[in-house]
């Protein structure tokens, strides 16, 4: 399945626990099974608006956006988390308001099956989405599916709740427990909210990655060969690593562009779908600035110099383009 598909299926659950769990609320007269409705509400909202964002996200590079549109996922996170943050206050409140004006509770036992009906539902939902944004590095299906698990979480406590009412009589239970939830679900939209922006700031990959990259390039170092100024950043389900690749000056460029390519084929199999964009250098192009700083007053950067080219990769295994004037690609 794509992640369209996902999001899809997780708004069409979303209108299927919203009735349940409305339900439940309406036959109970219970605060806390109505601030659960109104989480799978917010769910429904976030599914719909993450899959505007991915659709958005699949669209290809173009004049305006030549780098794509990835970024968009983190969109639908950011305003997913919003959205959770919007329901934890009103759900505080409403809470706030019952323990001061406290209500007989009805059918606690058929408003509790609905609700651990509709749980079930959003639990199995949720493991199935948190793989698949793994499997497609997703973080809109992320935010879904913890936010599905919030939702889980969130009933389980309940369903607890109730049972308390139940055995003790204590109606204050009721929104005591809501405000707890309410609690929960701030911390979940804080959680996404801080993703997003790491997203949108161009977050470095994973340390995983990273070592994984290391490890590559330690490969192929050796007296004549080292890499350096070497740059990762994460946009949407899209990896990217820049890196300065110094080889002696004697060589030719399609020498050097020869090289290049087994590297980029190295990274593709320790990360696949990674794109790499490797700038060609001399061996020796530090001396040669330090040189220049010395005689002129004034330097330039390594993308500057001399013989300098930048080849960009993309995961087709293309041919690297060099640009005709040697210089770096913006």
């Amino acid at each position: 399945m794509q992640v369209q598909q996902y999001l899809k299926l997780s708004a069409a659950v979303a209108v299927l626990t919203i009735a349940l769990k409305t339900a439940a609320w309406w036959w109970t007269g219970s605060v806390s099974l109505a601030s659960d409705a109104l989480e799978s509400g917010v769910n429904l909202v976030g599914a719909l608006f993450g899959l505007a964002m991915v659709t958005i996200a699949r669209r290809p590079p173009d004049e305006d956006h030549p780098f794509g549109h990835h970024k968009a996922e983190y969109f639908s996170s950011a305003f997913e988390g919003a959205l959770i943050l919007i329901a934890a206050l009103g759900i505080g409140w409403a809470a706030v308001e019952r323990l001061r004006a406290p209500q007989p509770l009805e059918q606690l036992g058929l408003g509790m099956a609905l609700s651990l009906v509709s749980t079930a539902i959003n639990g199995g939902l949720a493991w199935v989405m948190l793989r698949a944004s793994r499997e497609h590095r997703s973080i809109a299906l992320e935010a879904d599916a913890r936010h599905l698990f919030t939702d889980v979480w969130t009933s389980v406590g309940v369903v607890v709740g109730l049972i308390g009412v139940m055995l003790t009589g204590w109606t204050w239970l009721d929104p005591l427990l809501a405000i707890l939830v309410a609690l929960n679900i701030l911390r979940e939209a804080v959680h996404l909210m801080w993703r997003s922006t790491g997203g949108l700031m161009d977050q470095a990959l994973d340390p995983e990655d990273q070592r994984a990259i290391a490890a590559v390039l330690a490969g192929f170092e050796s007296p004549d060969l080292r890499f350096d100024h070497v740059a990762t950043r994460v946009a949407g389900q899209q990896r990217h690593v820049d890196l300065h690749l110094h080889v002696p000056a004697r060589w030719t460029l399609g020498h050097a562009a020869a090289l290049r390519g087994e590297v980029e084929q190295a990274l593709m199999r320790a990360l696949p779908g990674l794109r790499a964009s490797i700038q060609l250098l001399p061996m020796n192009v530090e001396t040669r600035f330090a040189e220049m700083a010395e005689g002129t007053g004034s330097g330039g950067p390594p993308s500057s110099a001399p013989g300098a080219a930048s080849v960009s990769a993309s995961p087709a295994g293309l041919p690297p383009t060099v640009p005709a004037d040697g210089g770096a690609r913006p």
